[in-house]
């Protein structure tokens, strides 16, 4: 015990832990508020396509020397708008839109590295997330940036909430439900590029989709899913980076492991509440 303790303690003498764990926790508190809108609007994939149009922009900047989180940052931003309009006002549907954008910016993105720099280190990064990529440059807009979306999403609680339960009543009460809905998806794009560097694009949508389907086995109203969601999201990447340092696990698959757990064990409670009560 005394030595799990020590090597626990050990992880914070890291400068690189550090930052990981502060950017992390961050991100997973964003990413669980907003995936409890996404998937009850049932836009949860929204996640992964945006993670493939980061992808996407990292790898061509890559290629290009530029900045990967400059250039990716108001590329994922305008896929996050373009794909809230193509379901709101066109033939093609929600999944079919995301698909479409997700694979075709994966495909530049692969085009685009194997042109240039090929297969590196830093495109598997990308995929699946590093925590000795980031810059102490990358944490500080990751931390700014972070804090906006909270403060945007706690300022605008109570829009979000209606409409994401009733979006028809809330246009009918005149709320502007477009201007709520851009901003969601604007909030969204921020935390997917932010957290791609850390969880990578083939599993970053875990931190949006799986809290708040785990919260939603036990919990019933909005504002307890989403306090729900914030927990569960802050425990499993605690968890999960945790293990990553002691065992030497990819960080982003062990957050993601851990969430599974969680879920299994929410959905036995809820499993055992549901044959009690029959």
């Amino acid at each position: 015990m005394s030595d799990f303790i020590a090597k626990f303690m050990e992880m914070f003498s890291y400068g690189f832990m550090a930052k990981a764990i502060i950017v992390g926790l961050l991100v997973s508190l964003c990413a669980s508020l907003l995936g409890v809108s996404l998937v009850l609007k049932r836009y949860s994939m929204i996640g992964d396509g945006l993670s493939h149009v980061g992808f996407g922009a990292m790898a061509v900047a890559t290629a290009l020397n530029a900045a990967p989180m400059t250039v990716s940052l108001p590329v994922v931003i305008l896929a996050a708008f373009l794909l809230l309009r193509i379901s709101e006002n066109s033939k093609i549907k929600g999944d079919a839109a995301i698909a479409l954008i997700s694979t075709a910016s994966l495909a530049i993105g692969v085009i685009s590295i194997s042109l240039t720099t090929g297969m590196n280190t830093d495109v598997y990064n990308y995929m699946f997330g590093s925590i000795l990529s980031m810059s102490d440059s990358d944490v500080v807009l990751s931390v700014i940036l972070s804090i906006v979306v909270l403060i945007l999403f706690i300022f605008f609680y109570n829009k979000i909430f209606a409409v994401t339960f009733d979006e028809t009543f809330a246009r009918a009460t005149g709320t502007h439900t477009t201007i709520y809905n851009m901003m969601i998806a604007f909030l969204t794009a921020i935390t997917i590029v932010l957290g791609m560097r850390m969880m990578g694009a083939l599993l970053i949508s875990s931190l949006i989709i799986f809290p708040a389907l785990t919260s939603m086995r036990l919990c019933k109203t909005f504002k307890s899913v989403t306090i729900s969601s914030a927990i569960i999201s802050l425990l499993c990447f605690s968890v999960g980076i945790t293990a990553s340092y002691l065992y030497a696990t990819p960080t982003g698959a062990s957050v993601v492991v851990a969430n599974i757990l969680v879920f299994i064990f929410f959905w036995l409670i809820q499993f055992i509440k549901e044959k009690k009560a029959v």
